[in-house]
């Protein structure tokens, strides 16, 4: 049995499992947040990658290309000569609630519904694409003046 084989995919099914997490979580605290006024929700950088992650979700299964995490996970159990789920008990657990087995057309159905959802709160949740002005200095600051400089223009004074 090969363990850094077993290991890699150990940890390749934990990293998929954290990315289905986030797009799922991600979405859900994007409309809690979006009706409880939470102005990080409406952050452009993880609204972006929160809507390319799920994006590459939906396009793969239109497509009908099985995730590479997938195929590299499997890949790597092959050459660890398991035949069977082993694994870790973290990776087990994550492996379990990750994979249903089903027709293909219900999870490109299911993805894409999804996607559309994730589309739809873009609209109704919009992120921030500017960033909000400065604040003006307090009444305590300490302002610096610098005079404006007098043109020379008598060509006596020039030197």
């Amino acid at each position: 049995m090969n363990l850094a084989a077993r290991l890699a995919a150990d940890f390749i099914v934990v990293v998929h499992f954290a990315f289905v997490a986030f797009v799922l979580f991600g979405q859900i605290l994007i409309v809690i947040g979006g009706l409880c006024g939470w102005s990080w929700v409406r952050n452009r950088w993880f609204r972006g990658i929160h809507f390319a992650s799920i994006g590459v979700v939906v396009l793969e299964s239109w497509c009908g290309v099985t995730c590479p995490l997938t195929t590299w996970e499997y890949n790597l159990r092959q050459s660890a000569g398991e035949g069977t789920y082993e694994g870790a008990f973290i990776a087990y657990w994550a492996h379990e609630l990750l994979f249903y087995e089903g027709e293909p057309w219900v999870f490109t159905t299911a993805y894409s519904i999804f996607g559309a959802t994730v589309l739809l709160s873009l609209w109704l949740i919009p992120p921030r694409w500017r960033t909000v002005a400065a604040a003006p200095l307090s009444s305590g600051a300490a302002e610096v003046s610098i005079p404006p400089v007098k043109a020379k223009t008598d060509p006596a004074e020039r030197g």
